[in-house]
C-alpha cells in the first residue's frame, strides 16, 4: 500500500513537471514569438540607413542655389586597431593614398573623441577610393554622404540660408522649408555572420525618397546687381550695414533682397555672427521721412484734410512741440503735396494732430506696423507700434515722420507696394512653387487676387502718381529720377535712437530712399537703406545723398532686365 502511494505521488509529480513544461513551451512558442522572433533577425540581419537627395532650391529661372552632392569620406575606427603600432602602420599607409602626412593622421586617429568613427578626408577621389578597398587596412573604410553646397556664395546667403552638416535646415529658406527639402529615408538590410560581415543579398530594401525641390520668387540676375550697387556704396561711405528688398507691388514676390554684411554658406565656420542675419526682416530702425506719405494717406483717407488745404508750418520751428526742419529750412503755408515734396516735419507734425491718437495709430496698424508681415523667412521681428495710451503729450506730432515708432525693411517695403498697387494689401513671399523629384508641381504659390482696401485707391494712387513724383521730380529725391520714367519715392534720414531709450545719436544716421516706377502702373517698389554712413567723409549722410543713387542703379538695371524677359 505504502510502494503504490510513492508511485502515485511519483506520477502525480511527473504530470505536473511535464505540465509546466508545456506551459512553457505554449508561452516561448506562442506569446513571446515576436520577441525571439526579432532577436533571432537582428542577430541574422543587418540595417544600413539610405539618406537620399535632399531638395534643391532654384531660382524663379531655375538656377541652382542649393543643392546636394555625393562625396566619400576616408575613416578610421580606432577601437578596430589593436595597437599603436598599427596606428602607425596605418598612418603610412594612408599618406600615400590622401597626401596627408602621417603624423596628422596619427594624430586624428588617437585623437578622435568617437571610438567608431575618425574622418581622415572627405572628397577622396573613385581612384584613391579603390586604392584605400584594394590596400585592406583594418578599421579603415570610405563612406558616402551627401554635402550641400551652395553655387551662388553669398549672394544669396541670407535667403537661401545653410543646412548643417547632418544635411537638416538651420538657416533662411533651408530652416523655413525643411521639412518640404528633408527626404524620406530608407535601408537596405543584408544576412551576415556572427561577425556582422554581410554574407548573403539583401533580405530586403527601401529606397527612400529624394526631398522635394523649391523654387523660388528670386530672380539672381536681379540680386547680384542689387548686390554690387548695395556694396559699392557700402564701402564708399564706410557704413555699418546696409539692405535692399525689390518687390512686385501686385503678388508681394520677392524679386531680390540682400543684407550686408553678408557670408559664404560654403565656408562659414569662420563668419562672425553678426554677419549671419538677415537684416532685411530682423533689424527694426526708426524710419524717418520715408515714413511720411504713410501717415499722409491716412489722413487723406480720414478726410481730416483736402489735397488743397494749405498748412501753416511755422517758419521752421513748432517751438510747442519742439520740432524743427531738415537743415533748418523755414517752411510757411503749405500742401500736403508741398509737405511730402520737401518733407516737412512741422507739416506732418500737424498732420498728426489732425488725425489724432486713435485714428492714427489704427491707420498706421492697418498698413502691417507693430505686426509681422509673415514672410516665409525665419527671424522676422514685428517692429514697435505702442498703442495710444502708452503714448505721450508729443508721440502724435512725432510719429508722423517716423520717429517713436521702430519697422522693418520688409514692413516699408510692403506698405509701399500697397500704395502702389492702389491701396490693396499683399503679402511679401519667396517661395513661388514645390516640385516632387519627379518634376511634377506639388504646390503652386498663387496669391489671391487684389481684395479690400487699406486706403481708397484714389488716395493711393495720387499719393503715388502726384506728391512721390514731385519728391523725385522737384525735392529731395531728385537722386533717383531717371530719364524717360516717371519714378516716385520718398527719401528718409532718421536720427538713430540710444540703446538706454533716451534720446538720440546726434552722429549718426539711416539714410534711406523707397518708391517704384513707372508711376502710372509699377512693375516694382524698391527699399535701399544704409545705416551709420560715415559722417566724418564729408560726402553727405542723408537718403537723398547716399541712398537715393542706390535706388536709381537697381531699379534703371531691374526695369531693364524684367522687359527683356
Amino acid at each position: 500500500m505504502k510502494t503504490r502511494v510513492i508511485i502515485l505521488i511519483m506520477l502525480a509529480g511527473l504530470v505536473v513537471v511535464f505540465g509546466l513544461l508545456g506551459w512553457r513551451l505554449f508561452y516561448l512558442q506562442h506569446s513571446r514569438i515576436e520577441h525571439y522572433r526579432d532577436t533571432s533577425k537582428r542577430q541574422q540581419h543587418a540595417v544600413v540607413s539610405i539618406t537620399p537627395r535632399r531638395g534643391q532650391i532654384l531660382d524663379r529661372h531655375g538656377r541652382v542655389l542649393a543643392a546636394s552632392n555625393r562625396v566619400k569620406t576616408v575613416f578610421v575606427e580606432p577601437r578596430a586597431i589593436a595597437s599603436i603600432d598599427d596606428v602607425k602602420e596605418i598612418a603610412s599607409g594612408l599618406q600615400l593614398i590622401v597626401d596627408i602626412p602621417g603624423n596628422e593622421i596619427c594624430g586624428m586617429i588617437l585623437d578622435s573623441r568617437n571610438p567608431g568613427f575618425a574622418p581622415i578626408l572627405t572628397g577622396v577621389t573613385p581612384a584613391q577610393s579603390e586604392t584605400i578597398a584594394d590596400a585592406g587596412f583594418v578599421g579603415v573604410g570610405v563612406q558616402s554622404n551627401w554635402r550641400r553646397y551652395y553655387p551662388m556664395g553669398p549672394l544669396t546667403s541670407h535667403l537661401v540660408g545653410l543646412a548643417g552638416v547632418d544635411q537638416s535646415g538651420l538657416e533662411g529658406v533651408e530652416l523655413k522649408y525643411d521639412s518640404k527639402l528633408t527626404p524620406g529615408k530608407g535601408r537596405d538590410v543584408f544576412f551576415v555572420d556572427a561577425l556582422r560581415r554581410p554574407i548573403g543579398m539583401k533580405d530586403s530594401d527601401s529606397a527612400g525618397t529624394d526631398g522635394s525641390n523649391l523654387v523660388l520668387t528670386i530672380d539672381s540676375t536681379i540680386q547680384q546687381f542689387v548686390r554690387e550697387a548695395l556694396l559699392k556704396q557700402l564701402k564708399a561711405y564706410q557704413a555699418e550695414s546696409a539692405t535692399a528688398i525689390v518687390m512686385d507691388p501686385w503678388t508681394g514676390a520677392i524679386l531680390a533682397m540682400v543684407s550686408l554684411p553678408d557670408y559664404d554658406p560654403d565656408d562659414c565656420s569662420k563668419t562672425d555672427p553678426e554677419n549671419m542675419r538677415n537684416r532685411a526682416v530682423s533689424d527694426t530702425f526708426e524710419p524717418g521721412s520715408i515714413f511720411k506719405p504713410i501717415v499722409a494717406a491716412i489722413a487723406l483717407d480720414e478726410a481730416v484734410l483736402t489735397r488743397t488745404e494749405k498748412i501753416f508750418c511755422e517758419n521752421g520751428y513748432y517751438a510747442k512741440f519742439r520740432i524743427g526742419e531738415w537743415a533748418n529750412n523755414r517752411y510757411g503755408d503749405m500742401t500736403v503735396a508741398q509737405i511730402l515734396t520737401e518733407s516737412s516735419n512741422i507739416g506732418m507734425a500737424k498732420i498728426g494732430q489732425k488725425l489724432g491718437p486713435k485714428r492714427l495709430h489704427d491707420g498706421v496698424k492697418l498698413f502691417g506696423f507693430g505686426a509681422k508681415t509673415a514672410v516665409d523667412l525665419p527671424g522676422e521681428t514685428r517692429g514697435v507700434l505702442h498703442p495710444p495710451d502708452k503714448w505721450s503729450s508729443y508721440s502724435v506730432t512725432r510719429i508722423p515722420y517716423g520717429h517713436e515708432i521702430t519697422v522693418t525693411a520688409v514692413q516699408v517695403v510692403r506698405a509701399f507696394a500697397i500704395l502702389a498697387n492702389g491701396g490693396s494689401p499683399v503679402k511679401p513671399h519667396i517661395l513661388r512653387a514645390v516640385v516632387a523629384p519627379s518634376g511634377e508641381i506639388e504646390e503652386l504659390y498663387e496669391p489671391a487676387g487684389l481684395a479690400g482696401f487699406v486706403v481708397s485707391t484714389e488716395v493711393a494712387n495720387w499719393i503715388v502718381r502726384e506728391a512721390l513724383t514731385s519728391v523725385v521730380n522737384e525735392g529731395t529725391g531728385t537722386a533717383a529720377a531717371i530719364d524717360g520714367c516717371d519714378v516716385f519715392g520718398k527719401t528718409g534720414t532718421a536720427n538713430i535712437a540710444l540703446a538706454s531709450g533716451k534720446g538720440y545719436d546726434t552722429t549718426n544716421y539711416t539714410a534711406s530712399f523707397v518708391g517704384g516706377a513707372p508711376a502710372q502702373n509699377p512693375t516694382v517698389v524698391i527699399l535701399v537703406s544704409i545705416r551709420k554712413p560715415n559722417k566724418a567723409l564729408d560726402k553727405g549722410y542723408s537718403g537723398g545723398r547716399v541712398a537715393a543713387p542706390v535706388f536709381r542703379e537697381i531699379l534703371e538695371k531691374t526695369l531693364a532686365c524684367l522687359e527683356n524677359k
